[in-house]
Formats: structure tokens, C-alpha cells, sequence
């Protein structure tokens, strides 16, 4: 069975629009399934962060590592 779906209006600004198509453009997606995968991102990352983690990113090269800060 297929979840019910609603509808909503989402305003962006004219570089945020530019941004989400050139991201759907490169994943050959949609916007609106670009729009849930960051949702879905974002849901775990906080999810993570509440449980106390850390999100790093790691230069291959160096090993330097930076945290990730969510907000």
C-alpha cells in the first residue's frame, strides 16, 4: 500500500532553485526526489548527532579530519 501523499509549496530563491536543479541534473533524478533523499539525509544526521556521534569528513590524501557541524 502506498503512503498517502500531500502536496506543499516550497519558495526558494533563485540560487537555491539553480542549486537543486543542477544537483537533480547531475543524479538524473527528479527535484522532488532529490527534496526527500536531503530529508532523509538530514533525518539521519540528526538522528546520529542526538545519539551523541560525530560526522567527520577526511581528506584522502592528508587524513585531516573536520567535524561536521549540524545545526
Amino acid at each position: 500500500m502506498t503512503p498517502a501523499k500531500k502536496t506543499m509549496t516550497l519558495n526558494l530563491t533563485d540560487a537555491e532553485m539553480t542549486v537543486l536543479e543542477q544537483l537533480a541534473a547531475e543524479k538524473d533524478i527528479t527535484k522532488t526526489a532529490l527534496l526527500r533523499q536531503a530529508l532523509r539525509l538530514y533525518q539521519l544526521l540528526d538522528s546520529r548527532t542526538k545519539a551523541g556521534e560525530k560526522l567527520f569528513f577526511e581528506d584522502e590524501k592528508s587524513k585531516e579530519k573536520k567535524e561536521v557541524v549540524v545545526l
